[in-house]
């Protein structure tokens, strides 16, 4: 009898832990937590260096996956589409790509506030000199439900930073969530 209870319980306790994983995949599909998503960005870029100031713009797409639901992961990339004209000279910023991870503040609103941090590759022109450089990066933001699968998003990065240089961006962007 004992071996025929040790059964009936463990089979039971199988079939809960099956059930209560099926139902987590479910609620993880549904809240997008472990889903992917999609991004893209237009960010409006400062890149201050010693002796001039200049505002470009960059149009960049995003792709990543929630880890859970505090924690994603994503990878970025991007180039200019909007150059500035200093002394005579065009600076722009080539192109951009970097690896992130965000950190979000969960809550019941349609706001969900963020931090970034990752490392990210800028290629600079200014008039016919080109130079790319790595540098650790960080930001903040807010992401901002519009439908089920659809949010808008507002950022502040700090994309490079040495003691020639900085490389900020104020960004609006879309996400889709799959």
């Amino acid at each position: 009898m004992t071996i025929r209870k040790n059964l009936l319980i463990a089979s039971i306790a199988t079939a809960g832990i099956a059930t209560a994983g099926t139902a987590s995949a479910a609620d993880i599909y549904k809240s997008g937590v472990g889903a992917l998503y999609a991004g893209l960005n237009y960010t409006f870029v400062n890149i201050d260096g010693q002796s001039a100031d200049a505002d470009v713009g960059t149009l960049s797409g995003k792709v990543g996956v929630m880890a859970n639901e505090y924690i994603g992961l994503e990878a970025r990339a991007g180039f200019g589409v909007d150059d500035d004209k200093i002394a005579g000279m065009d600076v722009k910023l080539d192109n951009f790509f970097g690896g992130y991870a965000t950190f979000n503040m969960v809550n019941e609103s349609p706001f969900t506030p963020y931090a970034v941090l990752g490392f990210t590759r800028v290629e600079l022109e200014v008039g016919n000199y080109s130079d790319d450089e790595s540098d650790f990066s960080y930001g903040a933001g807010v992401n901002f439900k519009m439908a089920q699968n659809l949010s808008g998003n507002l950022e502040y990065m700090r994309y490079y930073d040495d003691s020639d240089v900085t490389v900020d961006g104020i960004g609006l962007g879309v996400q889709f969530n799959f």
